[in-house]
């Protein structure tokens, strides 16, 4: 290099510095198996549950009845089942009860 007055300066050597690091960096997934155990446990239990049935019975009093006997169950569902001795037959029952009007009709006379 020269100046304007024709002096020039003398060459020197280069200063090396160290150099300046630039990191990138760069990332890749890795699969790492990480295992869980799950344990299911089927519990069984009993609960008491009420299931009521009631039993009834009929019982005629006054004119006497021979052979006839009433009972009646009541089921979950309410509704009363008669159950008759099978030596009444129908008719003789529907003569009775007729026979039982009549009697109740001259009694409140």
């Amino acid at each position: 290099m020269s100046h304007h007055c024709g002096f020039e300066c003398p060459v020197v050597e280069p200063i090396v510095c160290d150099p300046i690091v630039v990191i990138r960096d760069h990332y890749f997934t890795q699969v790492v198996p990480v295992i869980h155990t799950i344990q299911v446990v089927n519990r069984h239990h009993c609960i008491p549950v009420e299931k009521h049935i009631y039993h009834s019975e009929t019982v005629e009093e006054g004119i006497e009845e021979r052979g006839v006997e009433r009972v009646g169950v009541l089921g979950v569902s309410g509704r009363k089942e008669n159950k008759r001795n099978a030596t009444v037959s129908k008719a003789k029952t529907k003569a009775k009860t007729k026979a039982k009007a009549k009697i109740k009709s001259k009694s409140k006379k």
